[in-house]
């Protein structure tokens, strides 16, 4: 294969969508965080196969008491002086003890006071919690807000300190307010959260520890495998003789890799890093093409079969297998790469991107042909497909993704030690064993270090379920929302409309200041309720919270994936994330279509084959309708002026709403539109050279048949 620059990796880059930038360590503090890490690994590959007697919250305990620690010994504190950029300070030492006697002491057979005793003691005293009960559950809750603010801000923790002011203070608030309540004092806080099934070690740490940290161990192994450079590889030998081949290589390889990423700014920024050169040649600005990368990045939170953290917790709140939610997101997933690379076709038209393709990005030497790749590397996809074959079976996702982990790695080894590059089957050295060996015990440390930042989120995370629950806030903020929704109109359509939108407006402010994960956990508790009372199905309903939780990450002015996607094309955040927004304009009235009609639902894969393939066609008609008017060019016509456009949106618009009078408008506006262009054609003919947004490179070579 030609030299290109590396994939660079989440773990090499510090970023995530849920964390920030870890500290780097050497000599001890690395190896005992390793060492640990790998210790958490095994462990969560223990409960797998051999689940801890005590119960699923003992794990919970135990697991949190491993991962809190390395929090602090992982991340910086920003506390200046008592800060450190190359290891953990004494402060962080301090803290990290502190955490693990914390978070050990519900399980430690010691009776301290009136308190203390066991694990079975410690349950007996459920709503009766000791005087040492709540001072080890206050200062369990001040770690775990410092272990969220270390790894993604300030926002998170505010947030659960606004849910505690709440608690503590609702009883204060005039009880005519729907969301006055009677109040609760700081044993019953530290209860909900310390001693009980909705706060600390309630559902989402409960999925951070049963699947996330899995799925970061088989992610590490992949890395370590080499998936991510074959698959960027085989995207750029796939696209290089289409005059569009910048953009379709950037946005397959976003969607192969966010097929085992997960994470939408870490897939930006590592499909960026290889391709930008190649969009740059394309003609590409910086800041388009870091949007294309950002919104190619983030539909990795949506793609099967490692979707977003917030997934898994959707299959438990729902109570479904993992592969029922796959199933649930493969449609709008095609749907939404469907309005990417549409975007992308307009882009290659307007900015006349025909002639650069991947392969002059070394002269001379044309891709390694996609079959021979393939043919040498495609055992990346085994696993993958071992993935969903083992979850059609009725595996448990859990079991699952250990065995094609298992698989990926043994079959990296077999190709790194036993086959080499000219073919010859050699014995492996003893030395070449146990290098692979350290190298599997480091990318299970990798995986469960990757999943450091989600555990402190979930974590938190349950202040707010806790309070939720406690309180009933989300039964009276979802009774506020429908009511605000009615005011417009008393027809049920109109008020499902109207508090749809406002459910949207509501997630995408959400999602700019916290992670996916909480902006779901959060939406769901406050947004599900108000969605269901309208008798919204479930499944609608919670993938409606998940998607517009995700789609915050390409929202101005807080876009994550946007912001990675610009530091490696060079380009301004802000104009970034415009473009980022403008690529994944369709994908964001979706959503909609779930929860609006019942047929909407079929693009869930709920309902007759015959009505999920209807509503699947229609629902991509919408979207090719809504990229073209988004990039104001019409296939077969080419670019469009100010009436034709608006009309071919309401066209789209008209299509995620599939009822028949709405759909027929729709079609009316669409043919509309396409004489209104046709009549305008020349007018607007010079708009192509003016809507070039950089400089064109032009290849002198003639076109031969085979270019698409």
């Amino acid at each position: 294969m030609n030299a290109a620059p590396p994939v660079v990796t989440a773990a090499e880059l510090g970023v995530d969508d849920e964390e920030r930038p870890a500290r780097t360590m050497s000599g001890f503090p690395a190896r005992l965080v390793g060492t640990v890490a790998f210790g958490l690994a095994g462990l969560a590959l223990w409960q797998v196969f051999r689940p801890l007697s005590q119960g699923s919250q003992y794990y919970l305990v135990v697991f949190l008491a491993v991962a809190l620690p390395l929090v602090f010994l992982s991340y910086r504190s920003g506390w200046g002086r008592l800060d450190r950029v190359d290891g953990p300070a004494p402060v962080d030492w301090l803290l990290a003890v502190g955490s693990l006697l914390v978070c050990l002491y519900p399980v430690l057979p010691f009776v301290i006071g009136d308190g203390g005793g066991g694990y079975n003691a410690f349950l007996d005293r459920q709503g009766m919690l000791a005087p040492v009960d709540v001072v080890f559950g206050g200062v369990l809750l001040v770690l775990i807000l410092e272990a969220c603010r270390r790894t993604t801000g300030w926002i998170l923790p505010a947030v659960c300190l606004a849910f505690l002011a709440y608690g503590y203070y609702g009883g204060l608030l005039p009880q005519s307010w729907t969301i006055a309540h009677a109040g609760l004092d700081v044993d019953q806080i530290v209860d909900a959260l310390y001693n009980s099934g909705s706060g600390f070690y309630g559902t989402p740490l409960d999925v951070a520890a049963s699947y996330i940290i899995l799925f970061t161990i088989y992610g590490a192994v992949l890395e370590f495998s080499g998936a991510a450079r074959f698959f960027v590889d085989l995207s750029v030998s796939l696209f290089r003789r289409s005059h569009s081949a910048a953009g379709r290589t950037a946005v397959a390889s976003g969607f192969l890799l966010g097929t085992v990423s997960g994470s939408g700014t870490a897939t930006a920024v590592s499909v960026g890093a290889v391709t930008w050169p190649i969009l740059r040649k394309a003609g590409y600005r910086p800041e388009q093409a870091g949007g294309m990368l950002a919104a190619a990045g983030v539909g990795a939170i949506l793609s099967p079969p490692t979707l977003g953290v917030a997934a898994f917790i959707v299959a438990e709140y729902l109570n479904v297998s993992y592969v029922t939610v796959l199933g649930w997101a493969l449609i709008p997933t095609l749907l939404y790469y469907l309005g990417i690379l549409l975007a992308v076709e307009i882009d290659a038209r307007r900015n006349r991107a025909h002639g650069r393709a991947p392969a002059d990005l070394a002269p001379g030497n044309a891709p390694t042909p996609w079959w021979k790749l393939l043919g040498r590397f495609g055992y990346h996809f085994l696993s993958l497909i071992a993935i969903v074959v083992l979850l059609l079976a009725g595996m448990s996702a859990t079991r699952a993704v250990v065995y094609a982990t298992a698989l990926a790695f043994v079959l990296a080894v077999v190709d790194r030690v036993i086959r080499r590059p000219a073919g010859r089957w050699v014995r492996p050295s003893r030395n070449t064993v146990w290098e692979f060996g350290f190298t599997a015990v480091r990318a299970l440390s990798a995986g469960a270090r990757s999943a450091l930042p989600v555990v402190a989120v979930c974590a938190a995370a349950g202040v707010v379920t806790a309070m939720t629950t406690k309180t009933g806030l989300g039964s009276q903020l979802a009774a506020l929302l429908v009511r605000a929704g009615s005011i417009l109109s008393q027809d049920p359509a109109i008020v499902l409309l109207c508090t749809a939108l406002l459910a949207a407006i509501a997630l995408s402010l959400l999602g700019l200041a916290i992670p996916v994960t909480a902006s779901f956990v959060i939406g769901w508790a406050i947004i599900g309720p108000a969605l269901l009372e309208l008798h919204v199905a479930a499944p609608a309903a919670a993938m409606f919270v998940f998607y517009f939780s995700v789609l915050s990450e390409v929202t101005p002015p807080t876009a994550l994936a946007a912001v990675g996607a610009a530091a490696i094309t060079g380009a301004k955040a802000i104009p970034t994330m415009w473009q980022a927004l403008r690529y994944a304009l369709p994908a964001f009235l979706l959503p909609l279509m779930f929860v609006l009609t019942d047929a909407g639902e079929q693009l869930l894969g709920r309902g007759s084959a015959i009505g999920v393939l209807w509503v699947s066609v229609i629902a991509a008609l919408g979207v090719a309708a809504l990229a073209m008017a988004s990039g104001g060019w019409l296939f077969g016509i080419g670019p469009i002026g100010t009436a034709p456009r608006v009309l071919i949106a309401l066209a789209g618009l008209a299509m995620l709403y599939p009822r028949p009078v709405v759909l027929a408008f729709g079609a009316a506006c669409a043919v509309v539109a396409i004489v209104t262009a046709l009549l305008t054609r020349g007018r607007h003919a010079g708009t192509t050279a003016k809507g070039a947004t950089g400089p064109v490179a032009v290849d002198p070579r003639p076109t031969s048949e085979g270019e698409q």
